[in-house]
């Protein structure tokens, strides 16, 4: 248990509050994966480019990605559990818009709203998460981002079997998620102060008691910058198939729609596995082990995966996943015992970049795609996993 846990974390791990949270995140982000589960739809219908796709996913992950840390600021001074319920309202409102957009800017705007449920979700639940897990954090964290990675992987599911069939518009018979989600919100802050899980850190908040770093301002600024960077090569290597997977299997491949749907189920589906076992192994032999690993260990398969057959292809994406995902849940918690008393802030700032720089990712290989191939877009990203050797130069902190 870290110094800046104890204070407040009861004896046992609230593992009702755990739970739910993670069928919240599940379905906050089943409605955020329809975006690009849509994608292949919507670039016919409306005749987009790569680019285009690449700009709504852009528009998506900025909007999340800008708000999540002044979002995770404010509450960590005025803590807001209810405030989840408001984000996964602006959710809604966005799903309906996908549904019935009539042109490419509402479907912009309506990316754009699911956006800004996504930064005001993310931060409040991350640090109701961190309470609730009695300082095993790594376990904590762990259950409630594999509720993020199923809720993601189950996106392209719905688009094989209902999106793809029944066109557009039954995006909005999704509405009775994002309802379902804001019941169990409310339950679930019900509950966390049933269990008095926020009092004491209310309490902090109002006397204004934030520890102090974990080392000296340059020790922070050199670590912080590294996990940024990681995050970028992670994130921009995930993009690469949240966002074009999908059409390189087609082009490549030739398999259909719904075919290339299921197989970016299984890639997105073992991330569920990789960030829960992650966050497991964090807690036993230390942050930096695990996130050195998790983006290194991909390195050759990733270098392997432009060149593979059909079967490969699958085989190599799913390895690829679990290893790469088993990172983030480490980082998360690493840059919180970096910074103590901040969980709210961390957690929106590391959600937030993970949309910010996979949405400039996205942007960026759109265009690349259109100039060149989405072969080609595979094969240099092939090599961003060897950036996770920067991890060899993170410092120690506390339990690291």
């Amino acid at each position: 248990m870290t110094a800046e846990t104890s204070p407040f974390a009861p004896r046992r791990a609230a593992f009702s509050v755990l739970v739910v949270l993670a069928i919240t995140h599940l379905l906050n982000d089943t409605l955020q994966s329809l975006i690009p589960a849509i994608y292949p739809i919507i670039k016919d219908a409306y005749h987009l480019d790569f680019g285009q796709i690449g700009m709504i996913t852009l528009t998506f992950q900025v909007t999340a990605s800008l708000f999540q840390p002044v979002v995770g600021h404010y509450t960590d001074k005025h803590p807001m559990p209810y405030s989840m319920v408001f984000g996964m309202m602006f959710t809604l409102a966005g799903l309906i818009g996908l549904a019935y957009a009539g042109n490419y800017p509402m479907l912009l705007v309506s990316a754009a709203c699911v956006g800004v449920g996504s930064s005001i979700f993310h931060p409040e639940a991350t640090r109701m998460a961190r309470h609730a897990s009695a300082g095993q954090l790594g376990l904590g964290q762990g259950i409630f981002q594999v509720g993020g990675q199923a809720g993601g992987a189950i996106g392209p599911l719905l688009a094989a079997f209902i999106i793809v069939p029944r066109g557009q518009g039954s995006l909005s018979g999704f509405a009775g998620l994002a309802l379902l989600a804001i019941i169990l919100m409310i339950w679930v802050n019900r509950r966390y102060a049933a269990l008095g899980l926020g009092q004491t850190t209310a309490r902090r908040a109002a006397d204004g008691a934030i520890p102090s770093p974990a080392g000296s301002t340059g020790k922070v600024i050199f670590a912080m910058s590294i996990l940024i960077i990681l995050l970028f090569s992670k994130n921009a290597y995930a993009q690469s198939f949240s966002s074009f997977y999908t059409f390189y299997l087609i082009q490549k491949f030739g398999v259909t729609v719904q075919n290339s749907q299921l197989m970016l189920f299984l890639f997105l589906g073992s991330a569920a596995v990789g960030t829960l076992g992650g966050g497991i192994l964090g807690d036993k032999i230390g942050r930096n082990k695990i996130i050195l690993f998790s983006i290194v260990g991909a390195l050759p398969f990733a270098l392997a995966l432009p060149y593979a057959d059909l079967f490969w292809t699958g085989a190599l994406t799913i390895i690829i996943n679990l290893i790469m995902s088993s990172a983030f849940a480490a980082i998360m918690i690493y840059a919180m015992e970096l910074v103590p008393g901040r969980v709210g802030m961390i957690g929106g700032l590391f959600y937030g970049l993970t949309f910010g720089l996979g949405g400039l990712a996205a942007a960026l290989l759109g265009q690349i795609a259109d100039h060149t191939s989405i072969e080609t877009v595979y094969r240099m990203c092939s090599f961003l996993p060897a950036i996770g050797l920067l991890a060899i130069f993170l410092p120690k902190v506390k339990s690291s």
